[in-house]
């Protein structure tokens, strides 16, 4: 229950915060809006063929979490309130809580992502409930990866440099995963043939998250 309610606390906070200032999710679905509008018009999306229809939707929302999700950490270092989390806190209670905070900011724009992309393109969901699961557990490995590093380079000098280079190389096998799911899930019929990808996207989720969990005990000790 201790442990619960430490994590509500920090999840409470970072909502409150965002919502005050709506910085982030704004400045997100701009980049969001911008980016599909440029797929839909300048690259004719409509005209190409499955396979980079879903990985080009997964690129805007790759690139939108960049922009966006080390925030969590970086504003408690900029604000000077990384301390204070300290005295108050315990690792784990921060760790989950901005997880938590990322994981359903990241979903909001991952749906209104989707949304407007299937709307803009004229695509039918083919399998409703493995697109829903696909979505859910790709915003689960989205934001276990930018928590975990936004915590590493929350102390860094040039904190989105750092972040975008280590981020890119550790998503890249996940959006590889996504993108064949998505195809078959809005495009294709969900088979057995995606079983294995099915359990690698589970695998690299929970790895992320059980990394971050251990890695940050560290982080917070430093």
């Amino acid at each position: 229950m201790h442990l619960f309610n430490g994590i509500i606390a920090i999840l409470t906070k970072d909502i409150q915060t965002e919502l005050r200032s709506r910085y982030a999710f704004n400045t997100v679905l701009a980049f969001v809006g911008a980016a599909l509008l440029l797929i839909l018009f300048a690259l004719r999306a409509k005209e190409l063929p499955p396979a980079p229809q879903s990985g080009l939707v997964w690129i805007v929302i790759l690139f939108a979490a960049l922009s966006s999700l080390s925030r969590s950490f970086v504003m408690e270092t900029d604000k000077r309130t990384y301390n204070l989390l300290r005295l108050h806190s315990r690792a784990a209670h921060v760790f989950l809580g901005k997880l938590c905070f990322n994981y359903l900011f990241t979903l909001t724009v991952n749906l209104a992502t989707f949304i407007g992309y299937i709307f803009l393109l004229g695509i039918s969901i083919a399998d409703a409930g493995a697109f829903l699961i696909i979505l859910l557990l790709g915003t689960a490995g989205l934001s276990s990866v930018a928590t975990m590093l936004g915590a590493i380079v929350s102390q860094a000098d040039r904190k989105g440099a750092i972040f975008s280079v280590l981020s890119i190389p550790l998503l890249f096998p996940l959006i590889l995963i996504l993108v064949q799911l998505t195809k078959a899930a809005l495009l294709n019929d969900f088979s057995e043939n995606y079983l294995n990808d099915c359990w690698a996207l589970v695998g690299y989720v929970g790895t992320t998250i059980t990394a971050g969990i251990l890695l940050f005990d560290y982080i917070w000790e430093e």
